[in-house]
């Protein structure tokens, strides 16, 4: 007993440093808790901006990078309304600048009426621009187009090596040469027009597709006229920002698998670092939402300051609808991501052990169940019912028809209501008869 009183102090002793240890570990447990969700939180939305921008390579990969791609996306060109203008109006004013209209009716001309060649020549204006609408129309033309591109963006993907005929790449532009339009437009207007240029032309016929090497050499001697060095060459862009842009496009095409497989790494780092992997699912949804957003606001100022480096009015108006071509499968993988996020997002909320969603379960099953009722006497007493108000029905399936067919006046719909009316009054006709023969 006499060991007691210092026995006291000493069990208090450990029993206090038990208790800092289990603190200690505590708090190292809390910490360790905390870095792991911040950690999940930052990773996961590291991976959901790294999914967008692996759409963005892809479709980089797929579309803008691959020649083939590239060309069906803007074979349709030539027959959209603005740039067919565009390009007719910029065709138009180069010719005029390269054949003196003027000078060359003035010499056709009696001398008394030379001073009609200025005002003649304003108004061939309109026919010459109608002529360069018809040959960008033309299927003819369809094949020089398709070949022009196809030269071009081969040329382009080289970017510093694109010293091409079809396309000059530098570091502060890009010139596509429309000189096959202006070869077309000749051949035509000379048919057209013979006394223009007081001779029938001899120009290479492009009908094929194929563009000689030496277009610009034959087309001056045709016209026995010296071309300057970039007539005809449309600047599409004009920012040394392009450069750099098309060597990022390069280099993330260059190590996209890489790119892709770092995204899984991280998505596959996210989950396992989670302490809750429906919240980080959730966390993912979200953050997949705001990256599209982002990445397209980018993508739409982009697009805002090549539209800017455009003069306004047609050319401005033409450039405008072929960005909305070039970029119309990206933003449709843009949408397809906004979606999965939101729908992702939405299902993992649904599945959480909040009050919100149990409540939303619970409505959700009610709702089943009252669904499910309502079929089920549906098809206890529909037959019946329908074949007593056949007519109603017929008449009442018409009526919807006749207002859809109102409100979507394209050929596809109407058809399309057509062939749903139809179906639907065979239905209910067979619907109606098999419940008189049971009744």
């Amino acid at each position: 007993m006499t060991g007691e009183p210092d026995e006291l102090p000493r069990l208090r002793a450990q029993v206090y440093a038990l208790q800092a240890r289990l603190d200690r570990r505590q708090r190292r447990e809390v910490t360790v808790r905390m870095l792991r969700r911040i950690g999940a939180a930052v990773l996961i939305a590291v991976t959901a901006f790294a999914l967008v921008m692996s759409v963005v390579g892809i479709w980089s990969a797929r579309t803008a990078l691959n020649t083939d791609r590239w060309v069906a996306t803007v074979a349709p060109l030539p027959q959209d309304p603005e740039v067919a203008l565009a390009v007719a109006d910029f065709a138009t004013v180069k010719l005029f600048e390269a054949v003196d209209v003027e000078q060359r009716l003035r010499a056709v001309l009696p001398e008394q009426a030379a001073f009609v060649a200025g005002p003649l020549a304003s108004q061939l204006h309109a026919p010459v621009r109608a002529t360069a609408a018809e040959v960008l129309a033309s299927e003819q033309f369809q094949r020089v187009w398709i070949e022009l591109n196809r030269r071009a963006h081969q040329r382009a993907l080289a970017v510093i090596e694109g010293d091409s005929e079809l396309v000059s790449v530098h570091r502060d532009r890009v010139e596509i040469d429309l000189l096959p339009l202006i070869n077309e437009m000749l051949r035509t207007l000379s048919a057209q027009l013979p006394t223009l240029f007081g001779r029938q032309l001899s120009l290479p016929d492009l009908s094929s597709g194929e563009i000689p090497a030496d277009l610009r050499v034959r087309v001056q001697d045709s016209l026995g006229v010296t071309l300057p060095e970039n007539f005809a060459r449309f600047t599409v862009y004009d920012s040394g920002q392009l450069w750099a842009a098309q060597q990022a496009v390069a280099t993330a095409k260059r190590s996209l698998v890489l790119f892709l497989l770092s995204t899984l790494v991280l998505l596959v780092l996210a989950l396992l670092v989670s302490l809750d992997r429906r919240r980080t699912a959730l966390q993912l949804g979200l953050w997949l939402v705001i990256a599209a957003v982002a990445v397209t606001a980018v993508l739409r100022a982009v697009r805002d300051q090549i539209l800017q480096s455009m003069p306004e009015g047609l050319y401005r108006d033409g450039a405008a609808d072929v960005l909305t071509a070039v970029f119309s499968q990206l933003r449709t993988r843009g949408w397809q991501m906004l979606w999965t996020g939101a729908l992702l997002a939405l299902l993992m909320y649904v599945i959480g052990p909040g009050r919100g969603p149990m409540w939303l379960r619970r409505k959700t099953v009610k709702a089943w169940s009252a669904i499910r009722v309502g079929v089920q006497a549906v098809a206890a007493h529909g037959p019946h019912w329908t074949a007593q108000h056949l007519d109603a029905v017929r008449v009442g399936g018409v009526a919807v028809a006749v207002v859809l067919a109102l409100l979507l006046s394209s050929w596809t719909a109407l058809l399309s209501i057509v062939v749903v009316l139809a179906a639907y009054e065979l239905l209910v006709t067979v619907f109606a008869l098999r419940a008189t023969r049971t009744g």
